[in-house]
């Protein structure tokens, strides 16, 4: 798979996330595909999914599938 360029990428947190610093960010400037990075490492690695299986893993936690979290 090709490397995908995440410089310049605009990063957004839920809006759920409040302050206790546990949070992801995601990005959502690359249709098809999600970027995920930890807020706490802004400069770290990010985890590249497909689009829908993100969404599928948000819609899961959403639906308590994880326990809780």
């Amino acid at each position: 798979m090709t490397p995908i360029n995440l410089t310049g990428a605009r990063w957004v947190k839920s809006r759920h996330s409040g302050n206790g610093g546990n949070c992801v960010e995601i990005s959502p400037d690359f249709p098809g595909l999600t970027p995920v990075r930890d807020s706490k490492d802004p400069e770290g690695p990010a985890l590249v999914f497909p689009a829908a299986a993100w969404q599928s893993f948000v819609a899961g936690v959403q639906a308590g599938e994880f326990g809780a979290v």
